[in-house]
């Protein structure tokens, strides 16, 4: 009976050298990854997202301080009713020069931005602000600082990515703005000749596309009742009382390869943040000895 029972205290005495052997080892490899490979990620993260930053601001070849404006041709395969050359510096339009074409009568009306005049797309701006908030998050700490516990490193990594995908989403998700507030927009009074009571236009991006819509509306009469949900038009008031109906709806755009390098760094550097939190959970039966 002794000897079994030194037995069995042998082998838990065996097991408890093991565990704690397995704890330390554990606990090296988790100070290797908070010391060296948690500081190697933030360096790179910080290096591709300055280069994302970089793309929301390219300076102008031989300008110094001026940023560099794009020329880009709006158009479609299936029609003509809509074209246009845009000009884009940084997040701002600097000038739009569209033909369309009308419905009914196939004239072709020609508009451009006045000179004084320049149209800012408020998802490149927003998309900038919150990559510069993600580098900001990444330099807040001295470089020879040291993180303590994967609770730290998870709140970086939740917070850094809370911004990369608030950057990319407003360059997926279009800007919609309803028709009544594309009326009492200043967009609608950016154009040279004036542009048409019955025409509007809207300018945003969706992915790495610069779009136009353009639509061409006409006058409802006071007493006409129809439902347009069924057609799929819409009617609203743009003056007192005042409805028109969308007749016509043109889309075009073009593609701007800089916005899809951004789109491919915001997919890279939120892999990267997911990688490392993985990596940290790795650990978390190392917590249960270690305060995270």
């Amino acid at each position: 009976m002794l000897g079994a029972e030194r037995s069995a205290l042998s082998e838990l005495a065996k097991m408890t050298a093991a565990s704690h052997a397995e704890r330390t080892v554990l606990e090296e490899e988790f100070n290797w990854l908070l010391k060296e490979e948690v500081p190697a990620v933030l360096k790179q993260l910080q290096d591709i997202l300055k280069e994302a930053s970089r793309r929301f601001s390219m300076p102008s070849p031989g300008l110094e301080g001026q940023l560099k404006q794009e020329n880009f041709i709006l158009g479609s395969s299936t029609m003509d009713q809509v074209k246009g050359v845009l000009t884009l510096q940084g997040e701002a339009l600097t000038q739009a020069d569209i033909n369309i074409k009308v419905a009914k009568s196939s004239q072709v009306m020609h508009f451009a931005f006045r000179d004084d005049k320049q149209w800012k797309l408020q998802q490149i701006q927003d998309a900038r602000n919150h990559v510069n908030q993600a580098l900001q998050l990444l330099s807040s700490r001295d470089e020879s600082y040291h993180f303590k516990t994967g609770a730290e490193v998870n709140k970086l990594m939740d917070a850094v990515m809370l911004q990369l995908s608030r950057a990319r989403n407003r360059l997926t998700t279009p800007a919609s703005m309803t028709l009544p507030e594309l009326a009492a927009s200043g967009l609608m009074k950016m154009f040279t000749p004036p542009m048409p009571g019955d025409v509007m236009v809207n300018f945003y991006i969706n992915l790495s596309k610069l779009c136009l819509t353009v639509y061409q509306l006409h006058v409802l009469q006071p007493n006409t009742t129809k439902n347009f949900k069924s057609a799929g038009m819409l009617t609203f008031p743009v003056f007192i009382n005042t409805k028109f109906e969308v007749s016509h709806v043109h889309k075009v755009e073009c593609v701007v390869p800089w916005l899809n390098d951004t789109l491919v760094f915001f997919t890279i550097s939120l892999q990267l943040c997911q990688q490392l939190k993985d990596k940290i959970s790795v650990f978390s039966s190392f917590w249960n000895y270690r305060p995270f």
